[in-house]
C-alpha cells in the first residue's frame, strides 16, 4: 500500500485551500507547476495567483506559493532516521511593478513586516528590461520563514493564505505602479 509523504500531503491541502479561494471568486489561479527533478530527486510545487479584478492588468501584483522537498527530506521520511525532522520548505513571493524602488521599496518592506508580524525573512530584488526603466522596476519580495513545515503545520495554511490576500491587497492599493 502505497503511503504518501509529507511532501505530497501538504501539496493536496494547500492546492485544495487555494482552489477553494480561486472557487469563491477572490483570487484567479494563473499558473501552477508541479516538477519532480529527476537529477536531484526533488519535488516542487509552485501556484501563482492575483486578486480578482486585477487579472486583465498585467501590471497587478501576483503571488507564488512555493513548496519543495529535496532528496534528504524524502530520505528521512522514508528511512525513519533518528533525529531527523522531515518536511518541506514553503515560501511565498510576490511579484508587481514599483516607480521608484528607493521611495517604495522601504514602504513595501514595512507593510509587509507589519502584516507578517516579523516572522518571515523578507528580501526585495529588483529588475528591469534595459531601454524601459520608465516603465517600472519589477519587484520580486521573497518571504522566507527559516524552519520546515510537516503535517503539524496544516491548521497554519489558512492563516498563510489570509496573510498572502492581506498583503496582495496592500501591494495593489499602497505600492504598485
Amino acid at each position: 500500500m502505497f503511503d504518501p509523504t509529507v511532501y505530497e500531503n501538504l501539496k493536496v491541502v494547500l492546492e485544495g485551500a487555494v482552489y477553494d479561494l480561486d472557487l469563491s471568486g477572490e483570487i484567479l489561479v494563473t499558473n501552477r507547476s508541479d516538477v519532480m527533478d529527476l537529477s536531484s530527486l526533488g519535488r516542487q510545487y509552485r501556484i501563482r495567483f492575483v486578486l480578482r479584478g486585477g487579472e486583465e492588468n498585467t501590471a497587478s501584483p501576483w503571488a507564488e506559493l512555493h513548496l519543495a522537498a529535496e532528496l534528504e527530506d524524502l530520505a528521512a521520511e522514508l528511512l525513519s532516521r533518528k533525529g531527523a525532522e522531515p518536511g518541506c520548505s514553503l515560501t511565498v513571493r510576490f511579484g508587481f511593478l514599483v516607480g521608484d524602488p528607493s521611495r517604495d521599496c522601504p514602504a513595501v518592506g514595512s507593510s509587509l513586516e507589519s502584516i507578517w508580524s516579523g516572522r518571515p525573512l523578507i528580501t526585495q530584488t529588483l529588475s528591469y528590461v534595459f531601454g524601459s526603466e520608465n516603465e517600472g522596476w519589477h519587484n520580486e519580495v521573497l518571504l522566507e520563514f527559516g524552519r520546515k513545515v510537516n503535517e503539524s503545520h496544516l491548521d497554519d495554511f489558512e492563516g498563510l493564505l489570509e496573510h498572502t490576500l492581506l498583503s496582495l491587497s496592500a501591494l495593489r492599493d499602497n505600492h504598485a505602479f
